[in-house]
């Protein structure tokens, strides 16, 4: 055993103490808890323990055994047990990682350097492991306090975070992971006043976990390959919600689903607000719209020809059902309920105010996001 493990072996009941003393003062749910003898003695013994096994598995670059993992995963499900939140948990994994690396660099003498290195790349992996356990045991004992819908939002909640415990509260509480997810954003003009429903709706009509973010986002976890299902719940919550949304979607796998709520959020900016959706876009039905919006000069332009079509009559809602009908005039009179000679009207007036003819490609490029841009944002 190097000059270095055997100082942290022997400081390990001061370190302990000192750690724990950490968590005290900065946790406040923890600090509660130890005001218990009782459970403050657990928490002293666990973090010594903690600190014995690190110097003396790292003499050979050992592995935590079952035996260890085992009593990780009981520290974690106490904290459970006793209704710990779970940022009060992330903190405190946290917190105790900081102080090892700090009582590395204490110990640390100059001839220590190799060493040092050697133990730092032993530790990021066994802590890595250690946390994924302690994370499983705590959602484990916390599945008595929290409801079903609740546990399917907090996985939902840390899934979007990419929380390295949430493919262990997953696991814990029953969800299946698929490859990849479909992160579904609906976006409403006006909070709902229980959003709840919303999540409660998702999980026991579709057994699809889902949260509500404020100020205006419903999120929903779907597999990928559940098109339908998706399509259901969205019109399902624009129903409950009692008012138009507006949807983005993006896919992602279950460990790393961030990319793919961001680029939904962004979609969700950008498409219709719709009472009754009946398409779940995706980055391929807006790429220009997205591309206009992350461009103020051209968010202005566009913005400039959207004033020009209010000059006319319902000139947007004339030019959403024409694209809608893929050009075909008879089926866009027919919806828009006009003759075929009030559309052709229109249509040129359209083209006077703007410049732009609505039936070339330029102007199905151009004319069809500004309607994007425009009910978007009704």
């Amino acid at each position: 055993m190097s000059d270095l493990l055997r100082q942290l072996r022997s400081r390990a009941q001061a370190n302990a103490r000192q750690a724990v003393g950490l968590c005290v003062a900065e946790l406040p749910e923890y600090a509660a808890a130890a005001r218990d003898a009782q459970q403050y003695q657990e928490m002293l013994d666990f973090a010594v323990f903690t600190r014995i096994r690190t110097a003396d598995l790292a003499v050979d670059d050992g592995s935590l055994t079952t035996d260890d993992l085992a009593v990780v995963e009981s520290m974690g499900r106490r904290r459970g047990a006793d209704g710990m939140s779970f940022e009060t948990v992330r903190r405190l994994l946290t917190l105790h990682a900081t102080a090892t690396l700090r009582e590395i660099g204490e110990a640390s003498g100059p001839r220590d350097m190799d060493v040092g290195m050697r133990l730092l790349g032993w530790l990021g992996p066994q802590v890595a492991v250690a946390q994924r356990v302690y994370t499983l045991g705590y959602t484990t004992g916390l599945r008595s306090h929290l409801p079903v819908v609740a546990r399917a939002r907090q996985f939902t909640e840390l899934a979007l975070e990419a929380e390295p415990g949430a493919l262990a509260c997953a696991d814990s509480y029953g969800i299946r992971l698929p490859d990849r997810y479909l992160v579904t954003v609906a976006r409403l003009r006006v909070r709902p006043t229980a959003p709840a429903d919303l999540v409660h709706a998702a999980w026991h009509r579709h057994g699809i976990p889902a949260t509500w973010r404020e100020p205006d986002e419903f999120v929903a976890l779907i597999p990928a390959d559940q098109h339908e299902t998706a399509d259901a719940l969205i019109r399902a919550v624009a129903e409950i919600a009692g008012q138009p949304c507006s949807v983005g979607a993006a896919t992602g796998p279950p460990e790393a689903l961030g990319a793919a709520y961001a680029l939904a959020q962004q979609i969700s900016e950008v498409t219709p607000a719709e009472r009754s959706p009946s398409h779940l876009y995706t980055v391929a039905d807006v790429l220009l719209e997205l591309g206009a919006a992350q461009l103020p000069e051209i968010e202005r332009w566009l913005h400039d020809l959207a004033r020009l079509l209010f000059g006319g009559p319902d000139l947007v809602n004339t030019l959403n059902e024409y694209y809608r009908n893929d050009l075909d005039r008879p089926r866009t009179a027919a919806s828009l309920h006009i003759h075929i000679r009030t559309l052709d009207y229109r249509l040129r007036r359209i083209r006077e105010l703007t410049g732009i003819d609505p039936g070339t490609t330029h102007g199905i490029r151009v004319l069809s996001t500004v309607v994007s841009r425009v009910t978007a944002d009704r």
